[in-house]
């Protein structure tokens, strides 16, 4: 493929960053053509520096009528969909941290809504880290803290965070974006490893607004990256707009991949799917518990995979799997 396109491809294969204009020529290939085929593949290459794939857990442990009010979660209380807030047993909670262990999860994590009590948050936090491995890696993913919190995270046991400033994030969230940035800064200075990513993708969303918030991914120092699509909440306000194909979102995940480089060891795809492991991710989730793209409390029983499906998919990509700890929050 001779040209522009290969050029931008070498540079950052090469290990060179990437300029935001670059970028964006790179998201505008149309989705079947030979130029989105083959920075998929470039993608793909990149990753071969990176190590094995991985497979984290997530495991939720509350459902909420949330007034963070994000319109593409099914916690916001605007979406009805879930009522006050119910909080899983912690037996429970640590039975499913510890069946996600046994599976071969690489790290798990414990997702909660943003207005649950973070008191209760750490008290969950430490008695999962008292029945896990001392090995096993332990995520946050919870709303905007500071500092002190970030400590008492990090005391708890916990050795890194998943935060991300989404895309329309002020907009159709009731969440400042610098609540979301000063939260990734509060994680790096009490030595918590940050996970990010660029979601929730839909198809409202501009080459410009993907390539600021990609820049943002790749400035946040974390281990990871990706790209996840918004899953439509039924009857919702932003279920209207429809959801981006795989076939683009692997595009998307394949130039995060190439504008975040190999400092970014890792690179999700959200939703789970073959498409986006070929094109450059290497890093899927299972789930457990509540999930922000599911109308039920239990979402291993509906839109969820467990560790053994995102195996399969991993090896269906022709991925080697990492077995033990995550490599990713190791770095």
């Amino acid at each position: 493929m001779p040209g522009k396109p290969k050029v931008l491809l070498d540079k950052a294969m090469s290990g060179k960053q990437l300029e935001a204009a670059e970028i964006k020529e790179l998201l505008s290939y149309p989705v079947l053509s030979e130029e989105s085929f083959y920075l998929q593949y470039a993608a793909r290459k990149m990753n071969e520096g990176c190590g094995e794939a991985e497979i984290h857990g997530q495991v939720g442990v509350n459902t909420s009528a949330c007034p963070c009010n994000c319109a593409f979660c099914s916690f916001a209380a605007s979406n009805k969909i879930f009522r006050g807030q119910q909080v899983q047993k912690l037996t429970d909670i640590v039975e499913q941290c510890k069946s996600m262990e046994s599976a071969g999860a690489n790290a798990i994590y414990l997702m909660a809504t943003a207005n649950m009590d973070f008191p209760a948050y750490i008290q969950i936090g430490a008695e999962v880290r008292r029945h896990l491995d001392e090995s096993t890696i332990l995520v946050a993913n919870t709303g905007d803290f500071q500092y002190q919190e970030a400590l008492a995270l990090k005391e708890a046991g916990f050795n890194g965070v998943y935060h991300a400033l989404r895309l329309g994030e002020g907009v159709v969230t009731r969440i400042a974006p610098h609540k979301r940035l000063e939260t990734m800064q509060a994680a790096h200075r009490a030595g918590l490893r940050l996970g990010t990513c660029l979601e929730p993708v839909g198809p409202e969303h501009s080459l410009d607004e993907l390539v600021e918030k990609i820049l943002i991914t790749r400035e946040a120092q974390a281990v990871f990256s990706g790209a996840a699509r918004r899953i439509p909440i039924p009857e919702t306000e932003l279920s209207e707009l429809g959801k981006v194909s795989e076939a683009r979102m692997a595009q998307i995940v394949a130039v995060v991949r190439l504008a975040t480089g190999y400092s970014v060891p890792g690179n999700c795809t959200h939703e789970p799917n073959v498409s986006g492991v070929i094109a450059g991710a290497n890093l899927l989730w299972a789930e457990i518990g509540s999930n922000p793209r599911d109308t039920v409390a239990n979402t291993e029983n509906n839109r969820g995979f467990d560790v053994k499906k995102c195996r399969e998919i991993l090896v269906e990509a022709d991925c080697q799997v990492l077995d033990g700890p995550s490599k990713f929050f190791q770095r």
